[in-house]
């Protein structure tokens, strides 16, 4: 083969080379995304299974935002710093169907006589849209952008989340087997925005799309996080139909386009990117 034509065959086979890398790695990125998801399903199940350290019904049914960071590093040696990455949805309403989830970051450090090294799974309970906010800008600093607390647990903190909602953020952690309050004031929370369009298939998606559902459709994996989190919150899981009533085919009558009912689509916190 000539100099020429073999010039002309890597100039052919250069630019498909690198589109076929560019699609494995954004394959690659989508299924370590949906990992994250299933894992973070997990931590919900498994500690919403727990009677006495679970996360209080009365708290879950008042929040506007949930965040489940899994895994969530923490090395310490003087000088301490935690990160993780999770998973965070949110509702307009109390009843409303809760948002597809966007992926976020945990970030913290402190100071002190600390060693060691410790992985915890973190939930977070936003219970008003002021903490959303600040996290759909880009970054919330718990402690300073938002009041936080360390949550209570079981059936005696749902009895106490009944009287007082001081805080906006309500934290747990679980550990070893352990559950309950944790406090991570200072930590920051962001938006990772390479996972979300890793995850939808969209360059530069934002977190407003996410949220107000413009974004596109993300995999399956969501769903079964969006169910397990409808079912401990007692609301409706996002996109799915009202229950219909059962009609013999005999005796119903022809609904033309015209006179069909139409049914109102979800709604989710409508939320603007701060620059």
């Amino acid at each position: 083969m000539s100099i020429r034509k073999k010039t002309a065959s890597t100039l052919i086979i250069a630019p498909i080379l690198a589109a076929l890398a560019i699609v494995n790695v954004a394959r690659a990125g989508a299924a370590r995304e949906e990992g994250r998801v299933l894992t973070a399903t997990e931590v919900l199940e498994e500690v919403q299974a727990m009677p006495d350290q679970r996360i209080p019904d009365t708290l879950l049914s008042r929040a506007y935002g949930i965040a489940v960071i899994p895994d969530v590093t923490k090395l310490a040696f003087f000088f301490g710093g935690r990160h993780g990455n999770g998973v965070l949805t949110v509702r307009d309403k109390l009843s409303s169907p809760w948002s597809n989830p966007t992926f976020i970051a945990l970030t913290g450090g402190s100071w002190g006589l600390q060693f060691g090294a410790q992985s915890s799974d973190i939930i977070l309970v936003f219970t008003t849209k002021t903490g959303i906010e600040g996290i759909a800008g880009g970054r919330l600093t718990l402690g300073a952008d938002a009041s936080v607390a360390t949550g209570p647990v079981g059936r005696q903190g749902s009895a106490a989340t009944d009287i007082n909602f001081n805080a906006e953020i309500y934290s747990y952690a679980r550990t070893r087997g352990l559950f309950g309050g944790i406090a991570i004031d200072g930590s920051v929370i962001s938006i990772d925005r390479s996972a979300n369009a890793a995850f939808y298939g969209k360059t530069g998606v934002t977190a407003t799309e996410i949220f107000s559902g413009a974004a596109p459709a993300p995999p399956a994996t969501a769903q079964r996080f969006l169910e397990r989190l409808a079912k401990s919150t007692q609301t409706t899981v996002r996109g799915s139909p009202a229950p219909q009533a059962d009609v013999p085919a005999t005796s119903a009558p022809e609904l033309t386009n015209a006179a069909a009912p139409k049914a109102d689509a979800p709604r989710t916190y409508p939320l603007e990117e701060q620059k």
